[in-house]
């Protein structure tokens, strides 16, 4: 039934579908805007369109042109992640207009879409639910009362929201009022819509996914978990499959929750539900994400499954090709996500050409990308440019593999988060497998800098220094007569000092 396929979306994405069309020898259709036109995504696709309306046009989310374009080619459509992918008003115009949308049903994705509404219908279908609102909050009063109720720290999330924006952590009253502001304010700005509603923050939480996969007949399996603890302002960073955190009776309750929760509410197509889970084990459901992941390449390696395959065959009308006893779990899997930004300058964004590009190679080793020598990373698109990801038969020797990877992996003319991700894997905690959202900002930098300091002879030489600046200066302190230098102590320790600090 699928003769040809759309993908309403741009970069490593977009390879990354079009690559399994080519395996199914469907023909592919991509779209771009100027700013892309000397994109790989362009390059490798049998057509492509141009969608922009001048040259200062940058944007994807065009539905109205994206489907008269599907329909003149004869194409359905895959929208990835991100732009339109969880847009149901988009899904719904597709199955109006008799374009065929990969990905589940527009009801679905409305339902899922307001997060309050999925807490609902999560709860009614026995899923454990963070302790919160069921509707968006009227305004201040009722957050303060709410807040009251739940007890601090609460979450104040997004309604519409997704990728960490309009997120707020309050941990007392007095910082309410401008967390308030600033939620409703960031999540108009991002997603139209400044509706808010709370959540109890879990202290110390893991974040927790369960990929799952359903057909239109009713049948729905789960291709077990990830974990997605390593994040930044609330973006994943780097995520691994299984969870090392987890432990088995936990996530065997998790799965199986999970499963039938999507078989209620008539789930077909790639989806993952996201929980988060404490310190003692204890689960809540978050949201459901009713698309392709971006992670969804820890859970491939370990299973053997293509999702983008199956979710063109599930829309195509086919039953799933395979039930749960038929899944065979091997392994372990980590995903690092190579920004274009500098993790030592606040992880700035880092646009520009890309000089020199050379991509890791050998076992074990997958890497996800739409980045070539020459091409050019814009500022007006998320600026992920890919993803690398190693297996290994157990997580020890994925780790292993992935820093392999990442030595191999050299990207100049721009700066990239791959230092970021090579010190992170010799974290400490991160290494035993017990770490959770807050890892970064309060295990791993102050890790990473003793970590720095052991290995690293300037930064040693340097502490040396300073240690001696010290001493001396308590000797001088209690010292009766100056001693006679022929340079300045204050002059020379300075100069150390600023060496120090310049590090």
């Amino acid at each position: 039934m699928i003769k040809k396929v759309l993908v309403a979306n741009r970069g490593e994405i977009a390879m990354r579908i079009f690559r399994t069309c080519r395996v199914m020898n469907i023909p592919t259709v991509a779209i771009y805007t100027h700013v892309d036109r000397g994109a790989l995504h362009v390059r490798y696709a049998e057509e492509a369109y141009c969608i922009s309306e001048d040259v200062a046009d940058t944007s994807y989310l065009k539905p109205e042109l994206i489907l008269s374009i599907a329909k003149k080619t004869g194409a359905a459509i895959h929208p990835g992640y991100g732009f339109l992918s969880e847009n149901a008003d988009f899904a719904r115009r597709c199955e109006e207009e008799g374009v065929i949308f990969i990905g589940p049903s527009a009801d679905v994705i409305a339902r899922m879409g307001v997060k309050t509404e999925a807490r609902k219908i999560m709860a009614e279908a026995g899923v454990p639910i963070v302790p919160g609102t069921k509707e968006p909050v009227a305004g201040l009063e009722e957050v303060r009362r709410v807040a009251a109720e739940v007890g601090y720290p609460i979450m104040l999330k997004a309604l519409a929201g997704g990728g960490g924006k309009g997120m707020r952590l309050v941990r007392d009253e007095a910082g309410l009022d401008e967390a308030f502001r600033l939620s409703r304010s960031e999540a108009a700005n991002s997603f139209g819509d400044d509706a808010i509603y709370i959540e109890k923050y879990i202290e110390h939480p893991h974040h927790i996914e369960v990929q799952v996969l359903g057909d239109k007949y009713g049948n729905v399996i789960h291709l077990y978990d990830r974990e997605c603890s390593i994040q930044r302002r609330n973006q994943k960073v780097i995520e691994e499959s299984p969870s090392p955190f987890v432990k088995e009776e936990t996530r065997q309750k998790m799965l199986a929750v999970a499963v039938e929760a999507c078989k209620k509410i008539g789930y077909y197509s790639a989806g993952t539900l996201e929980f988060m889970m404490d310190k003692d084990q204890n689960f809540y459901f978050l949201e459901m994400n009713t698309r392709l992941q971006v992670e969804h390449t820890v859970t491939e390696e370990c299973t053997g499954v293509d999702l983008v395959r199956d979710m063109i065959l599930v829309a195509a009308g086919n039953p799933l090709p395979y039930k749960q006893e038929d899944i065979e779990f091997r392994g372990a899997a980590i995903e690092c996500r190579i920004y274009a930004e500098d993790p030592e300058n606040n992880f700035m964004p880092s646009p520009g050409i890309i000089k020199v590009r050379e991509a890791p190679e050998g076992r074990n080793v997958r890497l996800d990308s739409a980045a070539y020598a020459g091409f050019e990373v814009s500022l007006h698109y998320d600026p992920m440019i890919a993803k690398l990801c190693a297996w290994g038969r157990n997580r020890e020797s994925a780790i292993s593999n992935m820093v392999r990877a990442l030595r191999e992996y050299k990207i100049l003319g721009i700066k990239t988060t791959i230092p970021f991700h090579q010190r992170v894997l010799h974290n400490a905690t991160f290494l035993s497998g017990n770490y959770d959202t807050t890892f970064i900002d309060t295990k791993f930098d102050k890790e990473d800098l003793k970590r720095r300091q052991s290995n690293d002879p300037l930064v040693a030489v340097i502490a040396a220094a300073i240690k001696h600046f010290e001493q001396e200066k308590e000797a001088a302190a209690r010292a009766t007569t100056v001693p006679l230098v022929g340079e300045s102590l204050w002059k020379y320790y300075g100069k150390l000092q600023m060496t120090a600090n310049n590090y």
